[in-house]
């Protein structure tokens, strides 16, 4: 199946960049560009895409609260956002709008596609040395405390806490399976269930949750 993209960024030169690699890929194609935030919440709307390529910095609306209404509209539109990630301090927050991940303005194209196809199939976009990273700088700035665990995850069980706890840490799957001397079959099993049993569109979410939760805390 072919994934249908809206590209948001405000500058031209990006989405052209962008348009120029996808147009030579049979299974991904841009529907739709859009150079402010209100405009790709439009575009989502009208167009119902898999996924939005989502800048941050936008005049107007912001990548954030586009973010937030395109995951919380009436389509399936995942969004990744886009970011030059070293000097955005908004990265986390557009996490916690919804977003399924995040590329670095400076990845390769075909990193960028790779991206997208991840994301459109359900996946999300965290690799686990980013997810240390993103943790470490965003995670906490400016946000409410944590919530008790016991009340946002009484319906787990001992083990699914801790397969939470490493998720958190941002471990792989094949890092969690040999600190728990366990299958990779079974990890994803695991994560499976939690993404069920709380309620997470994605591993982001529960990488957040376990923050939120404070499972994991940020190092002092």
């Amino acid at each position: 199946m072919t994934v249908r993209v809206v590209l948001a960024d405000d500058q031209p030169l990006v989405r052209a960049a962008l348009e120029m690699v996808i147009s030579e890929t049979p299974d991904v194609e841009v529907v739709g560009e859009a150079a402010t935030g209100a405009e790709a919440v439009r575009l989502a709307e009208e167009l119902d895409p898999d996924v939005v390529v989502m800048d941050i910095r936008m005049p107007g609306m912001d990548g954030i609260e586009a973010t937030r209404l395109v995951t919380a509209g009436s389509g399936d539109a995942r969004v990744v956002v886009l970011t030059t990630f070293d000097d955005d301090d908004y990265v986390y927050a557009a996490l916690r709008a919804g977003a399924s991940g995040f590329l670095v303005k400076d990845m390769a194209l075909d990193d960028i596609l790779a991206a997208i196809r991840v994301v459109a199939a359900g996946d999300a976009l965290i690799a686990p040395s980013v997810t240390r990273r993103l943790i470490a700088e965003f995670a906490g700035r400016r946000e409410p405390a944590p919530v008790p665990a016991a009340r946002q995850l009484g319906g787990i069980t001992d083990r699914e806490r801790e397969i939470l706890t490493l998720v958190g840490r941002g471990l792989s799957n094949t890092e969690i399976a040999a600190e728990l001397v366990i299958s990779v079959a079974t990890v994803k099993t695991y994560v499976t269930r939690l993404l069920s049993k709380l309620d997470a569109r994605d591993r982001v979410q529960l990488v957040i949750l376990a923050y939120e939760t404070g499972l994991v805390t940020l190092p002092r």
